[in-house]
């Protein structure tokens, strides 16, 4: 499989509105114990650590069902309004060890204009399935 084959599939995940669909992708594209962690949380998560004198942990989830809540909130948080969509933001980055770069935003729909975005770090095990997802979101200081 090859890089922009990963990028086109993990991009597609996050905008599929379907369920059961959404689901089938991420058994396809994750390994069983595959995790994403946000690796910048939102200001306010790292506010809540800060006033607690922690500092801002990434925040994770672990295997299929973690990982479907997570596409599932970002999905209903984001694109169930029909007013916006992910795309990639050009091609895929392929990186030493096994990693792929994937580059994106999150447009309106009506007219494209980027409302934010972020970049993924994919470590890929030897069958091209994600084991972790690093993410980083743009605009979220």
């Amino acid at each position: 499989m090859s890089k922009n084959d990963i990028a086109t599939r993990y991009v597609a995940l996050w905008n599929e509105a379907d369920p059961t669909t959404r689901r089938k992708m991420i058994e396809d594209l994750f390994t069983v114990d595959g995790a994403q962690y946000l690796v910048d949380p939102p200001a306010e998560a790292r506010t809540a650590a800060a006033d607690l004198a922690i500092p801002a942990p990434p925040l994770a989830v672990h295997g299929y069902d973690a990982l479907d809540r997570r596409v599932t909130r970002a999905y209903a948080m984001f694109l169930a309004d029909g007013e916006s969509v992910f795309a990639a933001s050009g091609p895929a980055v392929e990186l030493p060890a096994g990693t792929v770069g994937v580059a994106w935003t999150m447009n309106r729909r009506d007219d494209g204009t980027a409302q934010g975005g972020g970049f993924d770090l994919l470590a890929l095990d030897a069958d091209g399935r994600i084991v972790t997802d690093h993410q980083f979101i743009e605009g979220s200081r």
